[in-house]
């Protein structure tokens, strides 16, 4: 019988659209195209998702495009007739890829949510059912839509029939067809058959191709025609092939092959195939599962604009209200956006907008916020009194500029009982009654610095560096909802005060852009009416005031996590907050220098470049370089570009044509590089010099990444090259004030540290142990080699190899890296883990464990979750999936993500019971960075090694080098 999934029953179609057009998507082909056009996404849970995107991307523009029949169609699992005629048909295939297996369940789901028909039936292709289904519809007057990239549908076009290719964006038709192959649709089948098809493993008639097969056709119109002519056709080797073709039956086989059948016994239901009503609420709990922004704000819109009662319904039980027309941006200290993943998505980025609705419960509220306007010296008198009495309160600021060292104060917001808030304005438009800002910060001053009265809010660090730069230190922070919402749910994208506030209360927050405008038209906090910005500020804080209780209850249930809130994360916030205010010394004048001296050398590549290509190109141009490297070189394509088809030129592409020998490849490489940090640093970082402090003040991320290490912003220093020259000459630019000192503290190899205690491995930890180092014994062992012996490459391949295991790296991975064969890759991993078995032992462990759970923890009780389903129960590392590979790294990466932080907090606490001078600067993955005076770089030099190397007790001892100079480079290691 056949098989009809998701076909949903006894509702009343949707009747949007009165056109009879049918469009049949090749399902698999789609699911293919979006998995390897897209770049990796995951789920908060570890899954991948970049096909699941692609795909519901693609059903939803279809569905914009007005679309009363939408039918997906698969592949059913078995064998079809044609394995029956030929054992080797499709018998070349590898099998698909472990990641885009996982994510068929998950477009099942959403197929099925969408109320999109799915068809399949065991025996026959999916392009058979097409065929069929299209056949059926012409008949009956439709228009069809083939919605797919396989080219034996071509024998299906006609008058009402086109071909629509999902990832480019292109239509073919009947006279598309006749330009392209210069034939028509009914000689599709004849031409395939003595072309043959690489993709199906149809061999075709040997020696004819593509421009013969049509030359012929156009002369003889048909196969058979040709068969009766063929001692008229080509050449005598030619001949010969086609008459022994004929003879033995295998073009008639192929033909066979390559027709499409139109008589597939499958029920056709017009009725019951129409557009239905998606969905709404399934549909928001999987994009919430999913991290899927854009599209969940697409459903509530489309919810909100239907007359149907069940999407009012749909909507009230979701706990939402209708979407406004502009996407809702996060109210204050924004995260930088994300690049769109499609050309055609730049003005429509899913993850611009809010998130959907949670799993996690609302709090039954209706929400409402009283907001008292403090605007005179009387009624600020009155709020003193009554913040005087408080133990406790959510404090805001709003200010005329996100950064914080130099943005002024237009007011700030107070609240510490749920739904009312108090806002005291300082600054507003001419004419305003405003309360005096340098009286008014002094008499709240002792306040703000008690550290017995606790303070809360969202992102409360931009406030204390706010309140720093005005002469306040504020003390007594206990809580911060987004800290807190990271660490329940560290996987996903967004923990805006917007989004928690709608997620939790089903209340959505007055949007910054209805008070300041967007783009050429905006205008700065202080230019806004004062009552306005008081609704405004008022509702934030009772927001954060709500947030911070509910999300804490939360974490009361689980102890780990509360723990690590209360210890570790909310005091963390303070050390940040010095850093971020300190800064950093450029030395500007060595930039500049820097800047003309990588100009030569783009120069100089860009000559060599021209010279190596025969011909001046634009090096920057992506169609130039396909020209030069494929077309002009005929270079091996590696691979294509997910939305037009042309061979790539990104790094891995250039990379992989390096390792094969090719010297442009390699050259472009160089130029790319340096023409980055030429840019991105060289000539960025002087403009980013605070004019005020005469310093560069990044800002530190403690809620980014879902290991839990911190990444910064604005600029991004943690990406700064090391290992290269001229990354090395950008950190010469970091220098110490006169008579002052750069000191940098860098954990040694800590990460293979925390895998040796992990994995209990002897020899492991018993390097460390011994301070051996841990690259050359690790190349003697694998290698068979007396550690003496070791050269450098071979330590080179065993360090690669060291960091690729705690990555959970595959063989073909590590190949890429080493610039290897993959058999020499996997030979080489093989031979590690037989030499380490307890690591695998380790990692088999740990992914057990997760699929148990459905998390992984860290040393310090840090959680990510993962799906169960999405980590295999026989999983082998020769082919370890996304998830896994996440799974894996996050116990490693986060338990030194916690080492960093809790030494980093202790040598804080140090240098303020000391009263010590010395500056904490940065903090760039395992490395600490300090400005210290000469006369206290002794002591701080051993507190600080005494501070990091005893912040944790692992099974092996942890060691720190440091190293004192003048700038961030150039440190002499101390012993």
């Amino acid at each position: 019988m056949p098989v009809c999934l998701f076909l949903p029953q006894n509702e009343p179609p949707v009747t949007t659209d009165s056109s009879k057009t049918v469009y049949l998507l090749d399902s698999h082909g789609l699911v293919f195209q979006m998995f390897h056009g897209l770049p990796p996404m995951n789920a908060p849970d570890g899954r991948p998702t970049n096909a699941v995107f692609g795909v519901t991307r693609a059903i939803m523009d279809l569905y914009d495009h007005g679309a009363q029949y939408l039918l997906a169609i698969f592949d059913a699992p078995g064998p079809t007739f044609r394995d029956v005629l030929d054992e080797t048909y499709k018998a070349h295939r590898d099998p698909p890829p472990e990641d885009l297996i996982a994510q068929e369940p998950l477009i099942a789901q959403v197929l099925e949510a969408m109320r999109v028909p799915v068809l399949k039936l065991p025996g026959y292709e999916a392009d058979d059912i097409i065929a069929t289904i299209s056949a059926a519809a012409t008949a009956r007057g439709y228009d069809v839509v083939l919605c797919t990239s396989d080219k034996d549908c071509r024998q299906l076009l006609g008058p009402n029939v086109t071909i629509r290719n999902l990832r480019k964006g292109v239509t073919l038709d009947v006279d598309g067809l006749k330009a392209d192959w210069g034939i028509r649709p009914d000689q599709v089948v004849d031409y395939q058959t003595l072309v043959g098809d690489s993709a199906d493993n149809v061999k075709g008639l040997p020696g004819c191709g593509p421009k013969t097969a049509g030359k012929w056709l156009q002369e003889y119109d048909t196969l058979d025609n040709l068969k009766a002519n063929v001692d008229k056709l080509g050449g005598p080797k030619l001949r010969e092939s086609f008459k022994n073709a004929i003879a033995d039956g295998s073009l008639e086989l192929c033909r066979t092959l390559v027709k499409l059948r139109t008589d597939v016994p499958i029920a056709l239901d017009w009725d019951g195939w129409k557009r239905r009503d998606w969905d709404g609420q399934r549909l928001l709990e999987l994009f919430q599962e999913f991290d899927f922004r854009g599209y969940a704000n697409r459903v509530r819109k489309t919810l909100a604009s239907s007359g149907a009662a069940k999407n009012a319904e749909v909507l009230a039980e979701a706990g939402l209200e209708p979407a406004p027309v502009e996407p809702v941006p996060e109210i204050k200290k924004p995260r930088p956006g994300e690049r769109s993943l499609f050309d055609a998505m730049e003005d429509d980025n899913p993850f611009d907008a809010p998130p959907p609705a949670a799993k996690t419960p609302k709090l039954k509220t209706d929400w409402h916020t009283t907001a008292h306007l403090v605007n005179t010296p009387e009624l600020f008198q009155g709020f003193l009194v009554a913040l005087k009495q408080q133990k406790r309160f959510a404090v805001d600021l709003e200010t005329t500029s996100l950064a914080p060292i130099g943005a002024a104060i237009v007011g700030l917001a107070f609240g510490w009982q749920a739904g009312e808030a108090y806002y005291l304005a300082l600054r507003g438009p001419a004419g305003s009654t405003l309360l005096n800002p340098a009286d008014t910060l002094l008499s709240l001053k002792p306040i703000l610095e008690d550290a017995t009265i606790r303070k809360v809010n969202q992102n409360i660090k931009y406030d204390s560096l706010v309140f720093r730069a005005n002469g306040i230190n504020l003390r007594g922070v206990v809580g911060d909802s987004m800290t807190a919402h990271y660490l329940l749910n560290a996987g996903e994208r967004s923990h805006s005060l917007d989004d928690l506030t709608l997620r939790y209360f089903g209340h959505r927050k007055i949007p910054t852009v209805e008070l300041l405008g967007k783009g050429k038209k905006q205008i700065t906090m202080d230019a806004v009416p004062v009552e306005k910005v008081c609704e405004y500020a008022c509702e934030d804080a009772d927001a954060a005031w709500r947030l911070v209780q509910a999300l804490e209850a939360e974490l009361d249930l689980q102890p780990a996590l509360r723990k690590l809130y209360d210890e570790l994360e909310i005091p963390l916030i303070e050390v940040l907050a010095e850093m971020e205010y300190n800064g950093v010394l450029l030395d500007t004048t060595m930039l500049a220098a820097l800047n003309v001296e990588m100009g030569s050398t783009l120069d100089t590549l860009e000559k060599q470049a021209h010279k190596l290509a025969g011909q001046l190109f634009n090096l920057a141009s992506p169609k130039q370089l396909r020209e030069i490297l494929f077309d002009r070189m005929k270079l091996p394509i590696q691979k294509r570009t997910g939305t037009t088809n042309e061979p790539s030129t990104d790094q891995e592409t250039l990379e992989n044509l390096a390792a094969m020998g090719h010297e442009l490849p390699k050259l472009l490489m160089q130029h790319r590089q340096v023409a980055k940090l030429k840019g991105t640093y060289v000539e960025a970082l002087p403009a980013l010099v605070n004019p005020i402090s005469g310093r560069l003040h990044t800002s530190f991320n403690q809620t980014v990444t879902t290991t839990g290490r911190l990444s910064s912003s604005d600029p991004n220093l943690q990406n700064i090259p090391a290992r290269t020259e001229q990354g090395q000459q950008i950190r010469k630019a970091f220098v110490a004030q006169p008579g002052w000192a750069i000191l940098t503290a860098d954990y040694s190899q800590i990460e293979l540290r925390f895998l040796a205690h992990f994995s209990a491995d002897e020899n492991l930890r018993q390097a460390f142990i011994d301070d051996r180092d841990v690259h050359t014994l690790v190349a003697a062992q694998v290698f068979g080699v007396p550690e003496a012996s070791v050269t450098k490459d071979q330590r080179g391949t065993a360090k690669t190899t060291n960091f690729g295991v705690i990555y959970g790296i595959s063989a073909t991975g590590l190949s890429m890296q080493l610039s290897i064969d993959r058999k020499t890759a996997a030979r080489f991993i093989d031979d590690y883990f037989a030499k380490y078995p307890k690591v695998l032992d380790y990692q088999d462990t740990l992914l057990a464990n997760a699929r148990k759970s459905g998390l992984v923890s860290t040393i310090r009780g840090r959680q990510r979750k993962f799906d169960p389903t999405a980590i295999r129960p026989h999983s082998r590392y020769e082919q370890r999936n996304q998830a896994e590979r996440e799974a894996i790294n996050m116990e490693i990466q986060g338990s030194a993500a916690d080492l960093m932080k809790v030494a980093m907090l202790n040598v804080y606490r140090v240098l303020q019971a000391k009263k010590l001078r010395t500056k904490m600067l940065l903090s760039v993955h395992d490395e600490m960075v300090f400005e210290v005076p000469t006369e206290e770089i002794a002591d701080v030099e051993k507190l600080v090694r005494h501070e990091m190397t005893t912040a944790m007790t692992l099974s092996v001892p942890l060691k720190v080098d440091v190293a004192v100079g003048q700038n961030w480079l150039d440190g002499e290691e101390v012993a």
